[in-house]
């Protein structure tokens, strides 16, 4: 239940603070006194957007705060969301100066999303201007829903189909992209094989450029090393009978001065250094072979390679390398692509066999519930002036599965005999529809656990014999939840519980709204006034006394 409502500097309202009680709590006052305002800060503990331009005095921030009492049933809300439960919870909203909106619930910090989803448990707000739910098949489900007591299989079902969806979005999600690899798969595949081909992990470049580069010169690098190891090794003026010949002379004059000892060391040290390199020259010269047939094949794989390297647009074998990993790494990722596409589809299967099970449910309640529905709101609006009018519910099989069931509905009406019922939106005339909107909600309100309703005049337009049957209804529907009903009808507010007027002064030169808390005799005169308008005369008391009973 809604128990107090504290606004501070929103549109003309600088403080406002109303304690609120259970029944039929009805709130009068004059057209632009500002009702509409209170309604429109209430709508922002229901998680609808802040506006800056509400913030009155734009230095301070504005403050819509309500608090509600609480049973148990709300507890299970709190601890998924690591909120503190109090048996009377305070919901709070905050337009900053800056524009920034803030939430709150018992002084914690909390998301818009949580906000709405606990505030939809506790209120709910119905304007004359909002009759246009009837007509969408949401609101339409919501009603035989209710009756048909399908509230855990609906919910239950909307989340299988959620999770269905999910799947469903998935797969194209990759269908698409297994589609858009299939387009270039043959080429990359192409790609990847030539790559595969060169055995790039077995390949040093550098070794095969000079491979390649000894291959085609090794007919001067023969010849050359011939000549090298020929000077070398010739009997009488080769470099080896001179260098031993120095070295012998320089060995003798070393024997007789020190000074000479080191040049010797260091002759003999080159010495042994020069037969080792040609050692290892004449190892060469052993080696070269000028194989025609293995410098084609080094010719082939260099090329190969070069051709690969302006291909790819890169100048390195180990670039070549990760171009190869990717690829290669592409083609696994479209093989594990196709199995995750096959776990989804079998996923998707499942979860239609569940939707089809729990779609069957709610259909089978839902039309046994059609006459309960059609025998309860044919019969208040009958009291509600609308003698001949005849409602009906049509369910038609859908071919695919939505959000609601496997099924499509409409709701259907007819206001006058010998004329068949059609598609409520086509046949309801807008003096019709508040009275109708009314009917439904007191049969939502019998099966909905709503603990408070809030109806904005839905009951302009009607006068007389039928005021005073909404009244009546409106004070039946309080019974199991608390109502409040902003209302121009003496009838209606001659029914309330609790009575409150919004008023429109002048505070030092300022037009502030506010509401009052009426008492007896200040509700008879509101009545009176709303029977006879300004001026209250004595006729009029004595038919707001009667009103009153």
């Amino acid at each position: 239940m809604l128990s107090r409502i504290y606004i501070k500097n929103f549109a003309l309202i600088d403080t406002l603070e109303v304690s609120l009680h259970n029944g039929l709590q009805v709130i009068t006052g004059e057209t632009g006194a500002g009702k509409s305002i209170i309604l429109g800060a209430l709508r922002l503990i229901l998680g609808e957007r802040a506006d800056i331009k509400s913030i009155s005095n734009t230095e301070e921030k504005s403050i819509v705060e309500t608090e509600f009492d609480l049973n148990n049933q709300f507890k299970k809300f709190f601890v998924e969301n690591d909120l503190d439960y109090e048996h009377q919870t305070i919901i709070r909203r905050e337009i900053l100066p800056s524009g920034k909106s803030r939430a709150f619930i018992n002084d914690v910090p909390v998301t818009l999303d949580v906000l709405k989803e606990l505030s939809s448990q506790l209120i709910d707000i119905h304007s004359q201007f909002e009759t246009s739910n009837l007509f969408t098949s949401e609101y339409q489900f919501k009603i035989i829903d209710g009756l048909s007591e399908n509230k855990q299989i609906i919910e239950e079902y909307q989340n299988e189909f959620s999770d269905f969806i999910s799947f469903k979005t998935q797969l194209k999600k990759y269908q698409t992209q297994l589609s858009e690899n299939n387009k270039e798969s043959d080429y990359k595949k192409f790609l990847l094989t030539e790559l595969e081909d060169l055995n790039l992990d077995d390949v040093d470049y550098e070794e095969l450029q000079n491979q390649l580069s000894v291959q085609e010169n090794a007919e001067m690098i023969s010849e050359n090393l011939a000549q090298i190891l020929s000077r070398f090794h010739q009997e009488e003026v080769g470099i080896f009978s001179f260098f031993n010949e120095a070295k012998s002379k320089l060995s003798k004059i070393a024997e007789v001065s020190n000074n000479f000892s080191e040049l010797d060391e260091r002759l003999e040290t080159s010495f042994v250094e020069v037969k080792d390199i040609i050692s290892e020259l004449e190892n060469e010269a052993d080696e070269i072979e000028i194989n025609p047939e293995n410098l084609a094949l080094l010719s082939e794989l260099n090329n190969r390679i070069n051709a690969l390297f302006l291909k790819h647009n890169v100048s390195d074998v180990n670039e070549l390398k990760e171009i190869r990993d990717q690829l290669a790494g592409e083609q696994k990722g479209a093989s594990e692509l196709e199995t995750l596409i096959a776990e989804i589809e079998g996923n998707i299967v499942k979860k239609e066999k569940t939707l089809q099970t729990l779609a069957e449910k709610l259909s089978k309640n839902r039309k046994k519930s059609i006459p309960v529905f059609v025998q309860k709101a044919e019969g208040l609006l009958k009291k509600l002036g609308l003698e001949k009018a005849r409602v009906d519910i049509d369910l038609q099989d859908s071919a695919d599965f939505n959000q609601f069931g496997k099924e499509n509905i409409q709701l259907l009406f007819q206001a006058n005999s010998g004329f068949p019922l059609k598609p409520i939106q086509t046949a309801i005339s807008g003096g019709e529809r508040s009275r109708v909107m009314l009917a439904v909600k007191k049969i939502i309100a019998e099966s909905d656990e709503l603990p408070t309703l809030i109806l904005d005049e839905i009951d302009t337009g009607v006068s007389g014999k039928v005021a005073e049957e909404i009244g009546n209804l409106m004070r039946e529907m309080s019974a199991d939840m608390q109502l409040i009903v902003i209302s121009h009808l003496a009838q209606v507010a001659a029914k309330g519980n609790n009575n409150y007027k919004v008023v429109k002064q002048d505070i030092s030169g300022k037009t502030q709204s506010t509401i009052v808390t009426l008492n007896d005799d200040e509700k008879l005169n509101e009545i009176a006034q709303l029977l006879s308008g300004s001026k209250i005369t004595e006729a009029a008391l004595a038919q707001a006394k009667e009103l009153i009973g």
